[in-house]
């Protein structure tokens, strides 16, 4: 009971040490750091203010809406998506048709001119006994995987004690096509990819179907399936700490990236007990693709010693991708690959070659981030904890100059007329004097007037401000809107874009 008692204290000295520390550390390192930890948030305002951009991980609690805890404003909260690396298995059937499924099996198995049967009892394979039922000479099953069947994990448990040489899984689980357990020949493939075609030819009682499949090939580029897409395990926003700012910020690569990896340890195994290791393995998680915004952070300091974390920032996201690699919107795979929103994807996918030079960029000063702090509902021993004593509240502002805009609605304002504005500054970071006109995407069922409509920088490092109105109702099933703020410079080199969002607060589903 002492032991319980004392674990808050522990935990809150912990923290303390942690705060003291990483400020000590602050003041004599530099520029980029990437965290996870939620107790970190009060040590990352300390390192912005010494020049450092923090990146954190969104979290892997997705693909739910209002899922992203950690809402920090003075860090940049990155989502994952998917790469253009496929893993296949590629099918080929006895009548010449092929089918590249996924497979990451890690060996050659030989899977030649078998018989293939698909049996809509036995394609649950969700049972020893199942499989037992399985005719003898038939050397590929068709596995139906869905959620009233049974889990990915849990077939792939049943065939591997099964004598069935392989298997063919029907899925729509995003963590299927994501899966580096492959304990038994097998290959995944979807239900759009399970046409009528293939089933009438795998369910014919003649016995003379076949099927070969071959392992171990790897596909670059837009097929089987476009990338980047928002990996499904990605925490989507609003956040539940400050949802008062758009998060996450942006996207980068943290599904299936090569990371080492401890060689004494077993990573993969084949068949029930034979377990393999390797120098290297594929991991997935946000926290993956925290360390690549922070990579591409310090090679934008590098060229522009001069910014501020706040403008790196807003160069990686004014300058995001919102197409993937077959030049369409990027889409979710967390949602069925319907196209996805700012709430999961932020800004969009990072752009290193285009972040070096944004053209415009939306900078923040320690002092905005402490005037945030101070329009908080916290009291003052709270507020001084965040910002310190060097920082004043004379002049408190929930509405940060941050490169994304978010308007919330709740539960009881349900088809109530609402308002909310924003006031924002730019810099010119261009070679000279330029003039950019705006460009609006209006969230459905919105209203937006920006003013003034073009800025006009007559030197580099100018500053200009505007105002944005948005008047927009609520959604009726509560999905929110989105749309977007895009500065375009006349010359056409410089495409700044803000994402823009109608939605609901997360306590509304929560």
């Amino acid at each position: 009971m002492g032991l319980l008692r004392s674990v808050p204290l522990i935990l809150f000295f912990w923290c303390l040490l942690f705060h003291h520390v990483y400020r000590s550390w602050a003041q004599r390192s530099t520029y980029i750091v990437h965290m996870d930890k939620s107790s970190m948030r009060i040590a990352g305002l300390g390192a912005r203010e010494k020049g450092i951009l923090v990146s954190v991980s969104a979290g892997n609690r997705g693909p739910s809406i209002a899922s992203l805890l950690g809402g920090i404003p003075w860090a940049v909260m990155v989502a994952s998506g998917t790469i253009d690396r496929w893993f296949a298995g590629i099918i080929t059937l006895g009548n010449g048709k092929t089918i590249t499924g996924w497979s990451t099996f890690p060996g050659r198995a030989s899977i030649r001119n078998q018989a293939i049967i698909y049996n809509k009892t036995l394609s649950a394979c969700n049972s020893t006994r199942l499989f037992a039922e399985v005719p003898l000479g038939v050397g590929i099953i068709i596995c139906n995987q869905t959620y009233e069947t049974a889990e990915f994990s849990t077939i792939m448990s049943y065939l591997t004690d099964s004598d069935v040489p392989a298997a063919i899984i029907i899925s729509e689980e995003p963590i299927a096509f994501r899966s580096t357990s492959f304990p038994h020949p097998a290959v995944v493939i979807s239900p759009s990819q399970a046409t009528r075609d293939f089933i009438k030819y795998v369910s014919n009682s003649s016995g003379t179907q076949r099927a070969t499949i071959d392992f171990q090939i790897t596909i670059l580029g837009t097929e089987p399936r476009a990338a980047p897409a928002v990996s499904d395990f990605s925490s989507r926003g609003p956040a539940r700490s400050f949802q008062g700012i758009l998060k996450p910020d942006i996207m980068a690569p943290g599904t299936l990236i090569l990371a080492a990896y401890n060689p004494q340890v077993g990573r993969t195994r084949i068949g029930r007990g034979i377990s393999l290791a390797s120098d290297y393995t594929l991991s997935s998680g946000t926290s993956m693709a925290c360390p690549h915004i922070s990579g591409i952070a310090a090679l934008l300091k590098a060229a522009h010693p001069d910014w501020s974390p706040a403008a790196i920032q807003s160069a990686m996201m004014t300058t995001a991708s919102q197409l993937d690699n077959t030049k369409q919107p990027i889409k979710d795979a967390g949602i069925l690959y319907q196209v996805a929103t700012p709430l999961a994807m932020g800004a969009g996918h990072v752009d290193p070659n285009r972040a070096l030079d944004p053209g415009l960029v939306y900078d923040a000063t320690p002092q905005d981030l402490a005037n945030l702090v101070c329009a908080m509902n916290y009291t003052r021993e709270q507020t001084l904890t965040i910002i310190r004593s060097g920082y004043n509240c004379s002049n408190p502002s929930m509405d940060l100059n941050y490169p994304s805009f978010i308007a919330l609605y709740n539960f009881d304002e349900r088809d109530i007329p609402l308002t909310r504005k924003f006031r924002r500054t730019v810099t010119n970071v261009g070679d000279g004097p330029a003039t950019y006109r705006v460009q609006v995407e209006t969230p459905a069922n919105s209203t937006v007037k920006i003013s003034p409509t073009v800025l006009v920088f007559k030197n580099k490092y100018d500053k200009r401000s505007f105002s944005l109105t948005i008047k927009y109702r609520s959604d009726q099933d509560f999905n929110e809107k989105a749309g977007s703020v895009t500065w375009i410079d006349d010359s056409g080199k410089h495409t700044v874009r803000s994402p823009l969002v109608v939605s609901p607060g997360w306590d509304n589903f929560h």
